[in-house]
């Protein structure tokens, strides 16, 4: 019995240790203020939408641009699709990526 408590003891207090040293490993991609980056290559609608001025709408847009063109080059040409200004560009240049 007490072995089975001290296991479960044990696995209380280091998993959570475990999954925030994971968290925190390079293979998450965060910007200067911590936020987490947002290849535009390969991030969904809701992962999109976390972007200052990408709503749902913008978002799906980004997705269909991305099918038609093979993806995008770089980060500026997202400023191609439709309803995506040079501003709302550079207001998420930090987070933006493009590396596959």
């Amino acid at each position: 019995m007490v072995v089975i408590i001290a296991t479960i003891n044990a696995m209380l207090t280091y998993t959570p240790l475990m999954l925030t040293s994971l968290l925190k490993s390079d293979c998450m991609q965060y910007d200067e203020q911590h936020r987490p980056m947002v290849n535009i290559n390969r991030a969904d609608e809701a992962t999109l939408t976390t972007l200052e001025g990408i709503g749902s709408s913008k978002a799906q847009a980004i997705i269909l641009y991305r099918e038609m063109f093979g993806g995008f080059a770089n980060v500026d040409e997202l400023a191609k699709v439709k309803g995506i200004g040079q501003k709302t560009v550079d207001n998420n240049r930090d987070r933006l990526s493009v590396i596959d």
